[in-house]
């Protein structure tokens, strides 16, 4: 007898934007964080979809807004984090510090490199696929389960350990100058005052 999978689990609703506002640039990355969850949940439930029911335009729209979303928002966010969060530790961090710094770089390096192939996946999948096709490759889910894995392990790294550490040494000041730089990258103007 087949098991029923509730409708809840396999369906894909829309996702929401990050409520926080730049002029808190922390509380701004860990809003991105979040978006970087959602889509690696919404990723994992197109997968299922696809396993239950086979492709259908809500799986297309999944992996639109997968796309959307590490194309555009996801380098602009490792951005602030190689300009704002990562040179204080490195400069004033300890050993472990400086050493879980450079291989959060070294994941941006490998995020970027399985990007190419994990989008390639996601775009032969916005639209029906050839007749006879039944679902991805194991290849494919492959590609897809290194992505998000390593997406995992670089986001319990920043969460745990490196966020709450830069976050304790920047001044004022200097979370200003990050709000002010995230926002001019992005084409929006900072807050008056």
């Amino acid at each position: 007898m087949a098991t029923s999978i509730p409708l809840t689990q396999i369906s894909m609703p829309g996702h929401r934007a990050p409520t926080a506002g730049f002029e808190a640039p922390f509380e701004m990355l860990d809003a991105c964080h979040e978006r970087v969850e959602r889509m690696l949940k919404l990723l994992a439930r197109m997968q299922q979809r696809l396993l239950v029911r086979g492709w259908d335009e809500s799986v297309a729209q999944a992996a639109h807004d997968v796309m959307r979303y590490f194309d555009l928002a996801a380098p602009q966010h490792h951005e602030d984090e190689e300009r704002h969060v990562f040179p204080p530790l490195l400069d004033k961090g300890d050993d472990v510090l400086v050493a879980m710094v450079k291989k959060l770089q070294a994941d941006h390096r490998e995020m970027e490199r399985s990007w190419v192939a994990v989008r390639e996946v996601l775009a032969s999948l916005t639209e029906p696929p050839p007749a006879g096709w039944t679902r991805i490759s194991p290849e494919q889910a492959e590609v897809l389960g290194h992505f998000t894995g390593l997406y995992r392990h670089h986001l319990d790294d920043e969460d745990g350990l490196i966020y709450p550490a830069a976050r304790a040494q920047m001044s004022a000041e200097a979370l200003r100058a990050m709000s002010g730089d995230m926002m001019q990258r992005r084409g929006l103007e900072p807050p008056a005052g």
